[in-house]
């Protein structure tokens, strides 16, 4: 395994948020690989995949404003994909990285497609985990009515029930130990000791305010732009925000295209799948003599 990480502190686009973010591996690595967690996650979900890839690469996780150890934003409107964006170009350049790679989950991989198709010369190449240009609203919905049912828990066993009643579809094969350590990933403690959910609420407020068939489609003529860029998109086979169609769209034209379905997994895969960790492991060695 490679060497632990260190935390890093820093500021958002703006200047006005202290924000966090992991950092794994040498920094002198051959290839830089940015992490990028979904809508009210954070980087804990990418502990597997960093340890892993920091043996051979520098990797960054970090959290995004309003979520994990990122301070919260007094303005809901700002969680907005295009902010996200500038925070993580601020946080690359104060680090000094030109170049590098992205692996995005959900909102993430939306991340990703902003970054590439405004700054292209420094994609070195994405993986897009669960996600795509198009979006049905049907699963945007879906994903939304769940995260609004979240209820209050008191104990880290009530936490653990929660994701697993809430998650379960997308890990059907999960036992009472990985839904345990879920909690564990997208949970705090409060200062009475009880475990609340690791993101601002105001997320949630700027999600019902959205107009999800404007988001549907909206990415499209983005794509359109990202034809070289060397792409893997992972799905997961029970997943209801990528269709196998949606996923055969975004090959079509793209010179560089490799698709991977994740059997067994929902909304979204987390990467630490056989098939998965033996797609990234590929791509990223093909990326290094890019």
């Amino acid at each position: 395994m490679g060497k632990d990480h260190t935390e890093l502190e820093f500021r958002s686009a703006g200047g006005n948020l202290r924000l966090h973010a992991q950092l794994w591996g040498p920094p002198d690595a051959s290839l830089t690989v940015l992490c990028l967690h979904g809508l009210t996650r954070n980087a804990a979900d990418f502990g597997f995949v960093a340890r892993r890839l920091s043996v051979r690469y520098r990797v960054i996780a970090a959290d995004q404003r309003g979520r994990g150890k990122s301070e919260w934003d007094p303005d809901p409107s700002n969680y907005h994909p295009d902010t996200y964006v500038a925070d993580m170009f601020a946080l690359l350049d104060g680090l000094g990285v030109d170049r590098f790679a992205v692996i995005g989950t959900s909102l993430g991989g939306l991340m990703a497609i902003l970054m590439a198709a405004s700054q292209p010369a420094r994609m070195r190449g994405m993986v897009l985990n669960d996600i795509g240009p198009e979006i049905p609203v049907l699963g945007l919905q879906q994903l939304r009515d769940a995260l609004n049912a979240r209820a209050p828990s008191t104990t880290w066993a009530e936490a653990a029930l929660q994701s697993k009643r809430l998650n379960q579809a997308a890990f059907p094969d999960y036992g009472d130990e990985q839904w345990e350590a879920f909690a564990r990933r997208t949970y705090v403690e409060n200062s009475a000791g009880h475990p609340i959910a690791a993101f601002d609420p105001g997320i949630l407020k700027a999600l019902n305010a959205t107009d999800l068939t404007a988001v549907q489609t909206s990415f499209w003529p983005l794509w359109k732009r990202l034809e070289s860029i060397p792409l893997l998109a992972i799905r997961g086979a029970l997943s209801d925000i990528i269709s196998p169609e949606i996923l055969e769209a975004m090959g079509a034209g793209h010179t560089d295209f490799t698709a991977l379905t994740v059997p067994n997994r929902g909304h979204a895969p987390m990467l630490d799948e056989p098939s998965a960790v033996q797609a990234i492991d590929a791509f990223l060695k093909k990326l290094e003599s890019m």
